[in-house]
């Protein structure tokens, strides 16, 4: 898995990387994940600070929980696609956005197909 659809909550960025590299080291996960001087600002859940990963999925899942929990912070789970096959200008991925064990909303993003452009959010929803 390789995704830029991840973040926690502004101002945690640095911290919760390095804690979670550290994790995976200790646990021997597949996980690498690095800030991108990238923020998202959604209406309802705030401002987060976003990171790319390269990971294993269930890996990757597991650390933003635990990083969640261990900070009490809100994170953006990304990484979701659609089953369905779409052949659109711009791509889109999903993201889940969780405090602790909660889900506490949804969020959809979109970048453009064909340059290197930073994701933008589309849709969100809370749960």
């Amino acid at each position: 898995m390789d995704s830029e659809t991840f973040g926690v909550e502004k101002g945690y960025g640095l911290q919760a990387v390095e804690w979670m590299n550290e994790e995976a080291k200790k646990s021997g996960l597949k996980f690498e994940a690095r800030l991108y001087n990238h923020e998202i600002t959604t209406k309802n859940f705030g401002t987060f600070e976003m990171f790319s990963l390269i990971a294993d999925p269930k890996a990757a899942r597991e650390l933003t929980m635990k990083v969640s929990k261990r900070f009490k912070i809100k994170v953006i789970e990304g990484g979701y696609k659609t089953r369905k096959l779409l052949v659109k200008m711009a791509k889109n991925e999903y993201g889940m956005i969780k405090k602790g064990d909660r889900i506490v909303g949804q969020i959809e993003f979109e970048s453009p197909r064909f340059s290197r452009g930073d994701w933008k959010v589309t849709k969100e929803e809370r749960k």
